[in-house]
């Protein structure tokens, strides 16, 4: 199909209708849909009017265009004043171009020359009859979809009267989860702080020490004051200053053994005896709970931090009060075991003897730590021939087994020293002794024996931290020979003698690993800073008050030291000159 144009006079009303049905035949042949062809046609009979309405004669220019693979066929129409013709004989600029999509070709006879105006007026009746049928389509189109709205909307409503009450029952369901959750938390803040609680007043083996940090922790927030009621071991009560009033809840726990609870109204707290509001404490709660292990310790009084005790906060402090009674017990029996230890290890420590032209000063001081009380000492005794054994040493473990070990290990060293034996000698034996009646505990030892008028000096070593010599002059030395094995190794050993040089004016320092030894830095560190200590002495100084350089050499060694460990040190000095 190619461009087909025509041009139609437009003088009349009766050309304007001819006009019109001509048009109308061409787009009812393309096969133009109704909608469409109504639309077009409506268009162009308005501009008919329009151009009748000014009068004069008009041009009604038809282009019939084909279609392309890019592009529909279609019918361009626009009018334009007969006396405007011009070289150009598209649209004028002023009026945009009627446009009517033709799907296919209109056939060559489909268009009558000469249609007569009635042809036109029943063209035009046909096209609002298809008008009609598609808008009584549409109409019932809308009455169906109203229908289906106003169901959508019934069924909108229901739906949203049911998501209300599903919203009511959600927000109930979450209301009773966040309660639930919150009386979790404030359960599991409780255990958390029980735990943390115990694990703070159980790792203190000091009554004192145990109180105070049971105090710390439950005030301000779980008691306003608190106080600790502690009775001896007669039943008797234990006091460091004055007399404190007792309240009545306090003695009645302390009586019957079971918590109390004394306030205005009764709490009926769990485990707990109601009693009236103490006088010390009209206005708030009071809780005395016992402290209880196997016997009565005392009572421990809390005033509530607010207007009452709740029961989980209750059961939790009742039994925080157990486990703070069971902490005070062992810290009582600790301190009892410690200082027996230390007293039998006292006992059996040496009186220094006075020999001729030797100074000896020692030191012994327990462990502040833990039960680390009873393994080291230090000995130092004359022999026949009037030689002075000077010994060091450690044996392994603490407590009461380890000091009745030490006082075997002395006596029986004191016995092997009877026979003329070399320091060697003598542990060997000790070694063999150790092996077969306590297999199951080891010791370091190291001894060395002054000679009266002899600069050497013989000495020994099981597995012991090496001595220190001060010569006269300032400079120091470390007797760094290898040592031989601990005592009480299960294997057969003999060890072997070393001599040293210990001219007049010169010390010999022998000590235990508590002195040098820190859990972070082994005891190299230490024994350095022995050698710097020791070397910051002046002759005069050791020669003058033996017992303050001792002090001096402990006071930069100890003062960042935890303490957890027993220190003996022996201090020997050879003096320059003796007294007529």
């Amino acid at each position: 199909m190619t461009e087909n144009s025509d041009v139609r006079k437009i003088a009349s009303t009766a050309d304007a209708a001819r006009a019109r049905a001509a048009v109308a035949a061409v787009v009812v042949a393309a096969g133009t849909q109704p909608l469409d062809r109504a639309r077009f046609l409506t268009s162009l009979s308005a501009r008919l009017r329009h151009c009748l309405d000014q009068g004069g004669t008009w041009e009604l220019h038809l282009l019939t265009r084909p279609a392309t693979s890019d592009h529909q066929g279609r019918l361009d129409a626009w009018l334009r004043p007969f006396d405007a013709a011009t070289a150009d004989d598209g649209p004028p600029a002023a009026e945009p171009t009627l446009t009517c999509p033709l799907p296919r070709p209109p056939a060559p006879d489909a268009v009558p020359a000469h249609p007569s105006p009635s042809e036109a007026l029943l063209s035009a009746d046909e096209d609002t009859a298809a008008v009609l049928c598609l808008l009584d389509e549409q109409e019932r189109l809308v009455q169906l979809h109203r229908d289906e709205l106003h169901q959508t909307n019934q069924g909108v409503l229901a739906l949203h009267s049911d998501l209300e009450a599903a919203a009511l029952a959600q927000r109930e369901l979450l209301e009773a989860e966040r309660s639930a959750r919150a009386e979790v938390e404030r359960a599991r803040r409780l255990l958390n702080f029980l735990a943390d609680a115990s694990a703070a007043i159980t790792s203190s083996l000091s009554p004192t020490e145990v109180l105070r940090r049971l105090t710390d922790l439950l005030v301000p927030e779980y008691a306003q004051r608190l106080d600790v009621w502690l009775l001896d071991e007669g039943q008797g009560e234990e006091q460091t200053g004055p007399v404190p009033e007792r309240s009545r809840a306090a003695v009645v726990a302390a009586r019957t053994g079971r918590p109390q609870h004394a306030a205005a109204h009764p709490g009926n707290l769990p485990g707990t005896d109601d009693l009236p509001p103490a006088a010390m404490s009209p206005d708030r709660p009071l809780l005395a709970i016992p402290l209880m292990t196997h016997r009565l310790l005392g009572v421990l009084t809390l005033i509530a931090p607010g207007p009452r005790f709740d029961a989980d906060t209750c059961l939790m402090l009742v039994e925080l009060g157990r486990r703070a009674g069971v902490a005070l017990d062992n810290a009582r029996r600790y301190e009892q075991h410690r200082d027996t230890a230390e007293a039998l290890q006292r006992a059996q420590l040496t009186d220094l003897p006075e020999p001729s032209g030797l100074l000896l000063a020692a030191r012994y001081l327990p462990a502040t730590q833990g039960m680390n009380i009873g393994g080291d000492w230090y000995d130092a005794f004359l022999q026949p021939d009037g030689s002075l054994l000077a010994v060091i040493g450690d044996v392994t473990g603490h407590g009461m087994h380890a000091a009745v070990v030490m006082g075997q290990l002395r006596t029986a060293l004191r016995a092997y020293a009877v026979e003329d034996n070399t320091p060697a000698e003598i542990l060997t034996q000790l070694h063999r002794m150790l092996r077969h009646l306590q297999p199951q505990l080891y010791a370091t030892a190291m001894i060395a024996r002054f000679r009266p008028g002899d600069p050497e000096v013989v000495w020994a070593s099981a597995g012991h931290p090496p001595a220190v010599v001060r010569e006269a002059g300032g400079s120091v030395r470390i007797l760094d020979a290898a040592p031989g094995v601990m005592l009480g190794i299960p294997i057969a050993y003999t060890y072997a003698d070393h001599v040293t040089r210990l001219g007049p004016g010169s010390s010999l320092v022998l000590y235990t690993d508590g002195l040098v030894e820190r859990r972070t830095q082994g005891i190299d560190p230490g024994i350095e800073r022995l050698r710097q200590a020791l070397s910051g002495l002046s002759t005069p100084e050791l020669e003058q008050d033996l017992d303050a350089a001792a002090d001096a050499l402990l006071k930069p060694l100890l003062h960042d030291s935890e303490r957890d460990d027993d220190v003996c040190l022996l201090l020997c000095h050879t003096v320059t000159h003796t007294a007529s």
